[in-house]
C-alpha cells in the first residue's frame, strides 16, 4: 500500500465518523421535535374535548369546573391535580363548630326557619309529592317539622335510610370509573347547626376581601344554602369524592339507574340558582330520574311539568 493512500483512507474514515456523528445528532433532534409535537398535540385535543363536553347534554356530561371553591351547601373544592382528592377537607363534616354565627346570617337563618315553620313552602300547595321528590332550593325550605331517619355510610356520614340500599349500590359499581376503589360519601345529612357554621364561615371570607355585609351575603347566597334550604338537611343528598375525576363522568352517566340525579349541571344554574357541582347527587327515584337523564331535565323542571 502506497503511503499517499493512508492518508487518504485515514481522512475518509474520519469523515465518515463525523457523517455517522451529524446523522445521530440529526435523529435526536428529530426526535425531540416529535416529541413535541405530539405533546402540543395532546394539549391541543383537551382543549377540544373539555369545549366540546360544554356542549353536550348536561345530565351526561356538563362541563368541568377547574376552580376552586366552596360548593352551594358549602363544600370546598379542590380539583385532581392538585391532590389526591377531588373534594378536599368539605367543611360540612367538621365537628369542631367553632365560634358563633354572625348576627345578620344568625337572622337570616331565623326566617328560614320561621318560613319552614308557617309553612310557607311550593310543597304545601295541596298537591301530594312522594318524599323522593320533596324540592328544597333557595325558595323552597325543608317541611315543616321534617325529622329523617338516618343511618350512616362508610366514611362517617348519615343519610335518609330509605336511599342507604340505592347509594351503596351505585357506589359499588362505580368502582369501575374510580380505579376500583369505593367512592367515598363526604357529605351526607347536615343539621341546621352545621349548615349555618357553613353559611356564616363563607360571609366571614367575603367580608375579609373587603366586601360590605350585605354584599358578603349575597356572595355567599351563591356557594352556600341559607340554613333551612339545603338540600342537605333532607338527608337525600350526598357529595361524592373520588381517587379519579372520572368518577363523576361515570357517575353523570349512570346514576340515573339508582335513582339519583346530577343536581346542579352548569347549565341549569339560572333554574336551580346554584352554580355547577359535579359532586352533588340527589335521590329522586328510578323513574323520576331516567325521566330526568332522557330529558335533560332538573329537579325544578320536572315537578313543574308534572
Amino acid at each position: 500500500m502506497s503511503k499517499k493512500y493512508i492518508p487518504r483512507e485515514f481522512k475518509k474514515q474520519v469523515y465518515l465518523a463525523r457523517r455517522q456523528k451529524r446523522a445521530e445528532k440529526m435523529k435526536i433532534a428529530g426526535l425531540t421535535a416529535l416529541l413535541f409535537l405530539c405533546l402540543g398535540s395532546i394539549v391541543i385535543l383537551g382543549f377540544f374535548w373539555k369545549a366540546s363536553l360544554k356542549g353536550r347534554n348536561p345530565s351526561k356530561a356538563p362541563s368541568l369546573s377547574f376552580a376552586k371553591h366552596t360548593s352551594a351547601d358549602g363544600n370546598q373544592v379542590n380539583q385532581m391535580g392538585q391532590g389526591s382528592s377531588a373534594i378536599q377537607g368539605d367543611s360540612a363534616p367538621d365537628s369542631s363548630m367553632q365560634g358563633t354565627s354572625a348576627t345578620d346570617s344568625s337572622i337570616q337563618y331565623s326566617d328560614a326557619q320561621n318560613s319552614a315553620i308557617q309553612g310557607n313552602s311550593s310543597q304545601a300547595s295541596g298537591r301530594d309529592t312522594a318524599w323522593y321528590l320533596t324540592l328544597v332550593n333557595k325558595q323552597t325550605p325543608i317541611p315543616q317539622d321534617y325529622e329523617p331517619d338516618l343511618v350512616k355510610v362508610p366514611g362517617g356520614e348519615s343519610v335518609d335510610a330509605r336511599i342507604y340500599d340505592s347509594l351503596m349500590q351505585m357506589l359499588e359499581d362505580a368502582r369501575e370509573g374510580n380505579w376500583g376503589e369505593l367512592p367515598s360519601v363526604v357529605s351526607g345529612y347536615r343539621t341546621a347547626k352545621v349548615q349555618q357554621k357553613l353559611y356564616d364561615d363563607k360571609i366571614r371570607e367575603y367580608e375579609k376581601e373587603g366586601y360590605s355585609e350585605s354584599e358578603a351575603a349575597e356572595l355567599a347566597e351563591q356557594w352556600v344554602a341559607v340554613p333551612g334550604y339545603s338540600e342537605h338537611q333532607l338527608g337525600f343528598a350526598v357529595d361524592i369524592n373520588g381517587a379519579t375525576y372520572d368518577v363523576y363522568l361515570w357517575l353523570q352517566e349512570n346514576s340515573y339507574k339508582y335513582g339519583f340525579i346530577f343536581r346542579y349541571p352548569g347549565n341549569k344554574t339560572d333554574i336551580t340558582g346554584v352554580s355547577e357541582e359535579v359532586w352533588h347527587y340527589r335521590y329522586v327515584g328510578k323513574e323520576a330520574a331516567a325521566e330526568m337523564y332522557e330529558q335533560g331535565l332538573c329537579l325544578e323542571e320536572y315537578l313543574e311539568n308534572m
